[in-house]
């Protein structure tokens, strides 16, 4: 191993023969090339060097130094709202609108009628309330935006009574009761873990009461003996008591999942027409836009909420406005087959085998003889904490790797120009239909024959 550590040049003398330029840049890429190539030869995946090798590696390294930080890659997990990919993605009509939007000036604050300043969100404002059945509606960048938002602008210094079976956490340790305590508002947890009645909130009712919080569990479930208060009964209360009732919702989604075969999740209008004077949902989730916070609910309480100095600070922009508008319009037009996370969630299982038979087919005899190829049945995930227990059949490409290893071989899937996320399983890489496109499959074949000829 030391002969070989001892041919790797100094990084002088690698720019100088390998490279026609010696600035920074070119200067730290082949560092971190050579470096590479130490690390390969400390890992025993290089047992000879030579001045080809040595280019490679430097190669790779410029190359790898010009990408950009943020860039595409290839889902092939099976979880449709993947957060660590940037959960929903968009669609062709919907993107061909954000560029006309963000490639030029548009009338963001311009009431094209009255020639005078107009509101940010008017045109998403008129959508979400039609297709919510909302009075009013207010957006910002996110859904704990959303909660800090509401609990400031409705419930400062004031009582919040939420069930200890909803005081949730979601990635990034967001907690609910952290953004009460931001808020100004004052905890006030009834009930059990597993079990919370009417009567725990009737109970705890004060002077100082100003809202009566409903967390929706979209990110898990409370399975065996349990209770909870539905949206419904919390309204009765709200009522008899004059407090208003706010229900985070969570991943927020327009369209019955029944009727994809899924377990019954409430609908945004579900709880609006139940009575629930505030909802909030996110954007990038079940509702397959852009993120954001969406606030809606009677206009007394909203028209609160926008006034509040919050709200300019945690507003839109026109990019998220663009995005969210020109997906809004597909609901309204129930074209929910150009809503990828929709068309991904209703593909049936036929057309995602073939979609698994045509990377097998093109992958399968180009690949090293050790490579070894096949298609299973698996299950997909919905993500982004929603549907916690659902999960869709799918079928994946399985890879193993005779005298080599998968989690190598992933590694380099992932270091590719395009990078591709799958999932490893008891020793094979799955690489999963159900969020790989059509459009996607070129550059996914491209991007395994590729990674498998440096696989040393």
């Amino acid at each position: 191993m030391k002969h070989l550590l001892r041919k790797i040049p100094s990084v002088d003398k690698a720019l100088k023969k390998f490279t026609h330029n010696e600035d920074k840049k070119t200067r730290e890429a082949v560092k971190k090339g050579l470096e590479n190539l130490r690390k390969a030869i400390m890992d025993g995946r290089v047992t000879e060097i030579s001045e080809e090798l040595i280019k490679k590696f430097i190669d790779e390294a410029l190359n790898r130094a010009s990408l950009f930080q943020l860039r595409r890659v290839i889902n092939a997990t099976g979880v449709i709202i993947h957060t660590n990919l940037g959960r929903a993605p968009i669609g062709k009509e919907v993107a061909e609108h954000l560029k006309e939007i963000i490639t030029g000036y548009s009338n963001l604050e311009l009431n094209l009628e009255t020639g005078k300043r107009g509101i940010r969100y008017q045109n998403v404002m008129e959508l979400l309330k039609e297709l919510t059945g909302a009075e009013d509606v207010c957006v910002v960048n996110n859904n704990a935006a959303a909660v800090l938002l509401v609990l400031s602008a409705l419930a400062a210094g004031k009582e919040v009574i939420v069930s200890r079976g909803e005081l949730i956490e979601i990635g990034g340790s967001f907690r609910i009761p952290d953004v009460m305590q931001q808020s100004g508002a004052l905890l006030k947890e009834v009930g059990t873990t597993n079990k919370t009645h009417a009567r725990d909130y009737e109970s705890a009712i004060s002077e100082n009461t100003g809202l009566l919080l409903k967390v929706h569990t979209s990110n898990y479930k409370i399975l065996g003996f349990t209770e909870s208060v539905t949206s419904k009964e919390l309204v009765k209360i709200g009522k008899r008591h004059g407090i208003p009732v706010y229900e985070d919702l969570g991943s927020g989604s327009l369209i019955d999942v029944r009727a994809f075969g899924l377990s019954y999740e409430p609908t945004v209008q579900d709880v609006v027409k139940s009575g629930v004077d505030i909802v909030s949902f996110s954007g990038d989730k079940l509702l397959g836009s852009a993120q954001a916070g969406i606030i809606v609910g009677k206009k007394d309480l909203i028209e609160k909420i926008k006034k509040h100095p919050l709200n300019r600070a945690l507003r839109i922009d026109k990019m998220t406005l663009s995005v969210l508008e020109a997906t809004l319009k597909l609901y309204k037009n129930e074209e929910y087959d150009k809503i990828p996370v929709w068309k991904m969630i209703s593909e049936s299982p036929d057309a995602i085998r073939k979609r698994a038979e045509t990377l097998l087919n093109r992958i399968k005899n180009k690949l090293p003889d050790n490579f070894l190829v096949s298609i299973s049945e698996e299950r997909a995930e919905i993500g982004g904490g929603a549907l916690p227990l659902e999960t869709l059949p799918t079928f994946v490409v399985e890879i193993s790797i005779n005298g080599k290893s998968e989690e190598e071989f992933y590694e380099l899937l992932r270091k590719e120009e395009t990078p591709v996320i799958g999932r490893l399983k008891k020793g094979k890489l799955l690489l999963d239909m159900r969020t790989v496109k059509e459009h996607e499959l070129e550059p996914l074949v491209q991007t395994i024959l590729r990674a498998s000829k440096k696989l040393i």
